[in-house]
């Protein structure tokens, strides 16, 4: 494929946007990769590389409050983690927001590496977040770690980004417990909502239908024993049924 910089992409950053999740593996995303590159897509190059290693940090209250308003289907809700694009260094407090008409906002400050599990000790992080979100920084702590690799596509037309995240790993630091997703693939679609997506054809073509899937939520699923997860449960199986291998946590 050919290459674009996140220069380039700064002009379909879609902090504002509609997002659709697929989940595959690993033998049909070589087919979709394929398809995508016939069809002219470019993958963005980012310190020298064409996949990127991602590691986040989800911040929740000690009883769960964000990942139950997930599960519990309120339409209004939001996630704070800590990520770092390992290659860059770059890393970031990040306030994720959904809306009651199925759009998410992405509000971010820069932070220094070293706080991914403590951004409470930078007052500006502090701030921000009080001013962005429903939270104060002491309300939190760390819940879950997410780990992946990236790779992300652009169209011709500038007007979509797909991002495709391999080699999923989760850990929680309350529980103590780790997994994996073997090789299940979670693609998702980026969009204004306003123009046609190619990519929706290409996936659809290859039976890769939609499935809403939260990281940090199949990541609490898997790793607490005590949490109430039962509607997340059906989407690891489904996860389950895509990879055609049970799901392991040690």
């Amino acid at each position: 494929m050919a290459p674009i910089t996140l220069a380039e992409m700064d002009s379909i950053k879609l902090m504002n946007r509609i997002d659709t999740k697929y989940v595959t593996n690993e033998a049909t995303l070589e087919r979709v990769l394929e398809a995508a590159a016939a069809a002219g897509y470019r993958v963005l190059v980012s310190d020298g590389g064409r996949i990127s290693p991602y590691d986040s940090v989800y911040y929740d209250t000690a009883d769960l409050t964000m990942f139950y308003l997930h599960h519990n289907r309120r339409l209004v809700r939001q996630k704070v983690r800590t990520r770092s694009y390992v290659a860059s260094g770059d890393t970031f407090l990040e306030i994720k927001r959904k809306n009651n008409h199925g759009r998410t906002s992405k509000k971010r400050i820069g932070i220094p590496c070293a706080n991914m599990m403590d951004f409470g000790a930078i007052p500006e992080a502090c701030e921000y977040l009080a001013r962005h979100s429903w939270f104060q920084a002491s309300d939190l702590s760390p819940s879950a770690q997410t780990a992946f690799s990236r790779i992300t596509l652009v169209n011709p037309a500038l007007t979509e980004r797909l991002t495709i995240d391999t080699r999923l790993r989760f850990r929680n630091y309350r529980t103590g417990h780790a997994t994996d997703l073997q090789d299940a693939v979670i693609i998702e679609l980026k969009q204004d909502g306003r123009a046609v997506s190619q990519m929706k054809h290409i996936l659809l073509d290859l039976r890769v239908k939609p499935l809403r899937v939260s990281k940090y939520c199949i990541a609490i699923t898997l790793t607490d024993p005590a949490a109430k997860t039962g509607r997340f449960k059906v989407k690891v199986r489904a996860i389950e049924k895509i990879i055609g291998n049970k799901l392991v946590t040690i």
